[in-house]
């Protein structure tokens, strides 16, 4: 196994002039989706801020996810051949053979904790030195058993009395401090995602937590500096991202999600899931309207073998979905007041994900978190076909930034002779070798 001391691989960072060609794979309770695209320097003012290259989509495939529940793996069989599948059809596209993946993690019970650390300086300015020694010192704790770490980011610094200092260089005090936010999830669920791409013969470059990545791909402008929660609502998990002053502040998750929603149909209605998945999609709405009584929608339940549907006033389906979509927006904001962001005037709610495409999402939403909801898409990419340019994929793009902030995170330096089989010598350093030699 690739992960060493509850560390996932990590990545180093992507150089600023160098170009890449990666591979990312959206493993979800609903869908596997599959990126390759080639990355290319651009100029800071071209770019969403904090990017720092151009992205070309190359290859896209995607497939129905099998063997997973609530984003943890169930049957890994079923869970690597699906994976096998979208992988192949974005390598035919792009044309290029993958060996090595970005992958995102949705399940597992995601959270967070901060950890802060301080140390003496004796009246010094502070350097990169001070600043070194510092994180270390804030990234020397353990993820707990049965946990692993997925991110370590530092969140702010204190010198003295004064704290939510940015940027302490040639400040002068007695005292520097830090504090760190982790991110992780439990280590069962993410070996076993691990093993199910391995046994497809791909190398892990990172695991990325599914809210950040979205987070990464949706949020525009200010709206990391002004405090944003982006609820990522997928087909097992709901999982929360959010990001403060610029930063990933806080994850969280339930495992609830869209699949959910078609499940209460399907007993409902006496239908096949599939059949209920359709309905939902075609006719499904989380808002009550004065239309519904009229309106009629046929249904084919189970044991209709004469061929014969059933009709139906909208309505009985309205009253099926709208109680569980209430449930599961009470649940997240729930989770936003204990992180304490829903006390934030002004909150801003950003949703992302395929469930929140369901008609009145953001009316609901609107009602139950904050007036100021947006529904969130992929931004900054090229090269995306219009199916993918959608909510459901913004989890899959934001695995192509991560790797452009990847240099954000710190870690505790490892003991030699600690050497991880992927992020060491992955898909990315070959390739930027590659380009060293070959230019």
């Amino acid at each position: 196994m690739t992960m060493r001391n509850s560390f996932t691989p990590r990545m180093k960072p992507l150089p600023a002039r160098k170009s890449a060609v990666l591979c990312v794979l959206d493993v979800g309770t609903s869908k596997v989706a599959c990126l390759i695209a080639k990355l290319l320097p651009a100029e800071q003012s071209d770019l969403l801020r904090g990017r720092t290259h151009r992205v070309r989509v190359l290859g896209i495939g995607h497939q129905r996810s099998r063997g997973l529940k609530g984003g943890a793996v169930v049957d890994m069989e079923e869970a690597e051949d699906a994976i096998r599948h979208a992988v192949d059809a974005a390598e035919r596209m792009a044309g290029v053979q993958a060996e090595s993946v970005i992958v995102n993690v949705s399940g597992g019970r995601l959270g967070s904790q901060r950890f802060s650390a301080h140390i003496n300086i004796g009246g010094r300015a502070v350097g990169d030195y001070e600043i070194h020694r510092v994180l270390e010192a804030a990234a020397s704790y353990t993820a707990g058993q049965g946990r692993t770490v997925l991110h370590s980011l530092p969140v702010g610094y204190s010198l003295d009395d004064t704290r939510a200092i940015r940027d302490p260089r040639e400040m002068i005090g007695e005292q520097l401090g830090a504090d760190m936010h982790v991110a992780g999830c439990d280590s069962a669920a993410v070996r076993n995602l691990m093993l199910a791409v391995e046994r497809c013969h791909l190398e892990i470059e990172a695991v990325v937590a599914s809210p950040y990545a979205s987070g990464l791909s949706v949020l525009v402008e200010d709206e990391a500096d002004m405090g944003t929660a982006v609820i990522d609502m997928g087909g097992g998990t709901t999982s929360i991202a959010i990001f403060d002053e610029g930063r990933l502040s806080h994850i969280d998750a339930i495992a609830v999600g869209g699949n959910h929603v078609t499940t209460d149909i399907a007993r409902g209605l006496t239908m096949r899931l599939t059949d209920a998945e359709r309905i939902k999609t075609y006719y499904g709405s989380c808002i009550v309207s004065p239309s519904d009584e009229r309106e009629t929608i046929s249904i084919s339940q189970v044991g209709d073998d004469d061929g014969h549907p059933t009709n139906m006033p909208k309505s009985q389906l309205v009253h099926i979905i709208k109680p569980r979509v209430e449930e599961i927006l009470e649940l997240v904001r729930e989770r936003l007041h204990r992180a304490g962001f829903a006390a934030h005037s002004g909150m801003r709610v950003v949703l992302t994900g395929g469930a929140c495409q369901l008609t009145g999402m953001p009316e609901a939403a609107r009602r139950i978190l904050s007036p100021h909801v947006r529904i969130g898409r992929p931004l900054g990419v090229q090269g995306l076909p219009e199916s993918a340019k959608s909510p459901a994929f913004a989890a899959a793009v934001g695995l192509l930034v991560y790797p452009q902030v990847a240099g954000l995170e710190h870690f505790e330096p490892r003991r030699s002779g600690v050497m991880l089989a992927t992020g060491s010598d992955g898909y990315i350093a070959r390739v930027g070798r590659w380009l060293r030699d070959s230019f």
